[in-house]
């Protein structure tokens, strides 16, 4: 397990925390070359320090997802630095919390941007490289997918969107290039670092697990979908959130 990606290149979007600095970390544990990008440059730059102080092997990159030229100049030098590429997980997200008549169209729009249309760029981006080296793409949704909550309906759309877009993906790349999903519920980043000690406990309370999921167990669940161990596992959703979807009412 320990080698399980030596000699492979994975590049990791919304890498400098939480869940993306969480899979940069384990994938280049176990033996990968990661290219580690945010758009904030010093958090990235940090992820990667740490990476390779670790013994692992990594450098970062700024990007802004929505950006089509920066993913052409990303892949440039990817294929400068490293002649190949063989995962792309697409974790980067934006969120902007208010209902639908409270946010305006760039608001909206940014959204969708970021966390749904920043896919279609990855692969646009990547796919003769990913066909090369029959490698896939894992795409980072949420529960909020499947489970409406007040006040995230552009942020929902893209989730829900991304679902629809990763079985169109694995249709039309298979064989050579896999593609799936994984949804995260309730997890512990620093997205949760404004909340308050009582709806944590009411969180926490309507999970059956009991408590929030870690950052790291997400990036196991991506690095299973990524690895040899998921071959045949392709167009598929993988929901990691102890339990909160399902039940009838997980609020």
């Amino acid at each position: 397990m320990t080698n399980a990606f030596e000699g492979r290149v994975a590049l990791v979007t919304g890498a400098g925390s939480g869940i993306g600095a969480a899979t940069a970390r384990l994938l280049a544990e176990r033996g990968a070359t990661v290219v580690v990008t945010d758009l904030d440059g010093a958090r990235a730059r940090q992820v990667a320090a740490d990476i390779e102080q670790a013994g692992g092997l990594a450098w970062s990159e700024v990007l802004d997802v929505a950006d089509g030229a920066a993913w052409a100049a990303l892949a440039a030098t990817i294929d400068e630095r490293a002649g190949r590429i063989d995962v792309v997980v697409n974790n980067a997200f934006t969120l902007t919390v208010a209902p639908a008549h409270e946010q305006d169209e760039a608001t909206w729009h940014r959204q969708l941007d970021v966390d749904l249309t920043s896919v279609y760029r990855s692969v646009r981006t990547f796919i003769g490289a990913l066909r090369a080296s029959r490698g896939n793409v894992v795409n980072v949704s949420s529960v909020h997918a499947t489970v409406a909550f007040p006040g995230h309906p552009a942020y929902a759309a893209a989730k829900g969107g991304m679902l629809a877009l990763t079985r169109q993906l694995a249709v039309e790349y298979g064989p050579q290039v896999r593609v799936n999903t994984v949804l995260p519920g309730p997890i512990h980043t620093p997205v949760w670092d404004g909340a308050d000690e009582a709806y944590l406990d009411l969180t926490r309370r309507s999970v059956p697990a009991a408590r929030l999921g870690t950052a790291r167990e997400v990036a196991t669940a991506i690095a299973f979908l990524a690895g040899d161990d998921a071959s045949y596992i392709s167009g598929a959703s993988l929901v990691v959130d102890g339990g909160f979807t399902a039940q009838k009412d997980p609020r």
